[in-house]
């Protein structure tokens, strides 16, 4: 689990800012990068619960904020996002169980597999 949450972060924080391109109204990518910040949230959520001290979750969304550099208007929707992933799980678990740790599995898999999928798309 530790080498997948290693190359999530790399390719997240490596990869989205090549993808990049010229700056327009719509982010070709938009509906991609609104999700990953919603996993992002809900993962920093998730594994906090289970006992993780500082997994840099939240360092995770501040360091794709950065690389995407976006318009003000989509910056609070990626940062809505985030927090939405958030209070979806704070709403739901209040303990650790097996049912958070699928969770957090799954959702380190798609964020993983939509991180890829922007940066060979969209990717210089």
């Amino acid at each position: 689990m530790a080498k997948r949450m290693m190359l999530f972060g790399l390719i997240l924080t490596a990869g989205l800012a090549m993808a990049a391109p010229g700056r327009a109204q719509t982010i070709p990518y938009e509906s991609q990068l609104l999700r990953l910040s919603e996993i992002l949230g809900s993962i920093h959520y998730l594994r906090t619960l289970c006992g993780e001290k500082d997994g840099g979750w939240r360092d995770q969304m501040e360091a794709l904020l950065e690389a995407e550099n976006p318009e003000p208007v989509m910056r609070s929707r990626m940062v809505a996002s985030f927090n939405r992933g958030y209070r979806t799980f704070n709403s739901v678990y209040t303990t650790c169980t097996e049912s958070a740790t699928e969770a957090i599995a799954r959702y380190m898999k798609e964020g993983e597999a939509l991180t890829k999928e922007v940066v060979v798309r969209y990717g210089n």
